[in-house]
């Protein structure tokens, strides 16, 4: 049985498949899906619960695959889109996990900011937190934070905006977004940590690359960028893995 390229989710959403292998689907996730829910009115566009209940359904994607069980070994938020890795056992959950905690996954973003950063790179290793004034938000703190670390460089800039990569070695929660607006340059769309600029929230996860577990093989994953560029009135930048 051929296997389609997209998901189709029940309600029509298309979900493009970056790559796939006997342990893993990594998928380009649309912007407005989450994985945890923060409330019960918002569960609709919960991702997991939406492939789940596909898969369980017997969905061609799925049954083309011969497919049973899918689950998420990290996290994008909701408003963030680009590359998702899903695992296909509970075996592989736990394997890619560790993969991801321990520094073993090199991860890429595109951030479009806020303003002319006055360094082309470097390293924000600020720790982060919950912001206890505000549920949902994190916050920089030295005491009581928990290390995260996080690599910059400026790929482009225009009058009031630039476009920066960023690297992050630890996988703390808005760790990107706080790390850059604790630096003056708030991702553009972020309500959160930046300013209400009604625009949606510009940054995606580029890539993903890591030596396979089980084929020791190495892996790299890219999700498109031309239409993220375009969106941000950049030009397509050209991202080179260190693995």
């Amino acid at each position: 049985m051929a296997k389609p390229k997209n998901i189709e989710l029940p309600d029509g959403e298309i979900i493009v498949v970056l790559y796939e292998d006997r342990s893993v689907i990594a998928i380009d996730k649309p912007r407005g899906w989450m994985l945890v829910p923060g409330s019960w009115q918002r569960t609709n566009r919960n991702l997991q619960m939406a492939l789940t209940s596909s898969i369980a359904a017997g969905d061609f994607w799925a049954r083309s695959r011969n497919l049973k069980f899918l689950r998420y070994v990290h996290r994008l938020d909701a408003d963030t889109s680009g590359v998702l890795l899903f695992a296909r056992s509970l075996g592989a959950v736990k394997t890619f996990g560790e993969m991801f905690e321990s520094r073993r996954m090199e991860k890429i973003y595109l951030a479009a900011v806020h303003g002319r950063p006055a360094q082309s790179e470097w390293v924000c290793r600020l720790k982060l937190g919950p912001d206890p004034c505000r549920h949902g938000r994190m916050k920089a703190d030295p005491r009581q934070g928990k290390e995260a670390e996080t690599a910059f460089r400026v790929l482009q800039t225009g009058d009031k905006a630039s476009l920066v990569e960023a690297r992050p070695f630890t996988g703390r929660t808005h760790q990107i977004r706080v790390h850059l607006a604790e630096g003056g340059h708030p991702v553009i769309g972020d309500e959160l940590y930046g300013p209400r600029d009604r625009a949606e929230l510009a940054l995606r996860a580029t890539g993903l690359a890591y030596m396979d577990p089980f084929t020791r093989r190495k892996v790299y994953i890219r999700a498109p960028l031309e239409e993220f560029c375009r969106e941000q009135r950049f030009d397509v930048p050209k991202l080179e893995f260190e693995l």
